[in-house]
């Protein structure tokens, strides 16, 4: 029965709500901004080379990506079972949601891209406070819904382009709050997502083994710490 429900589900209607209800909560975040005298798109105003480069190409594929996903609906294009699909939309409502719960922790320190002359506060509560990068999360998971629910090379495509641009603008991002909150930041870091931590704070492959010791060692102290803490 719930196999049949899903086959006759129009999917337009589900894939065109998930994008609504996330480029709404984009363009109303920047909108509320904007009337507070704040530029929340930022993307490309940095002058240094490889910051530059990759927020162009984020923004070429963050914008081509839902175009091919207009494109996908309009004309139909899947080739995934129902029950693929279905699961497309829960994903990508999922990422609605953690998508509205960043923009919201942020208040007005959101920004589109790295900042040229912003000074922003270091939010590390609410949902900050289990992932340091929920909003790309957000995006990764409304990609990855909308492809599962209008799966095609070019929804595939564009969506595989975008979720690498945003992968590489978060290793800019990190480096770029390394050095503009300095140990605040780098502790904030530490008890998160250990491995994914170490890798983006290290220069060098070579400097990965020393840092993933170091992080193991104060993880293990911090148990036994905790554990004498209960014992008493």
């Amino acid at each position: 029965m719930s196999d049949l429900w899903e086959e006759r589900l129009p999917y337009a209607l589900p894939a065109l709500l998930v994008l609504a209800v996330f480029y709404g909560i984009y363009f109303g975040k920047v909108l509320a901004q904007k009337r507070r005298g704040i530029r929340t798109r930022q993307i490309g105003r940095r002058k240094e080379k490889s910051i530059h480069t990759v927020e162009v190409l984020m923004s070429i594929a963050t914008l081509g990506a839902p175009m091919a996903q207009l494109m996908s609906i309009a004309f139909g294009w899947s080739h995934l079972p129902a029950n693929a699909r279905f699961t497309g939309f829960l994903m990508g409502l999922l990422g609605d949601g953690i998508f509205l719960l960043s923009v919201l922790c942020m208040k007005d320190s959101w920004r589109a891209g790295i900042p040229d002359k912003d000074r922003t506060e270091l939010v590390t509560t609410g949902i900050y406070r289990y992932s340091r990068n929920p909003a790309f999360l957000g995006f990764d998971l409304m990609y990855a819904g909308v492809l599962l629910l209008y799966g095609n090379l070019l929804t595939l495509g564009f969506s595989v382009f975008a979720m690498v641009m945003l992968h590489l603008q978060i290793l800019q991002e990190e480096r770029y709050l390394v050095h503009a909150f300095g140990a605040p930041y780098q502790a904030y870091c530490r008890p998160m997502f250990l491995l994914y931590s170490v890798y983006d704070g290290a220069g060098g492959k070579d400097s990965v083994a020393p840092m993933l010791s170091a992080h193991i060692d104060r993880f293990i102290a911090k148990i036994e710490s905790d554990y004498r803490a209960c014992q008493n």
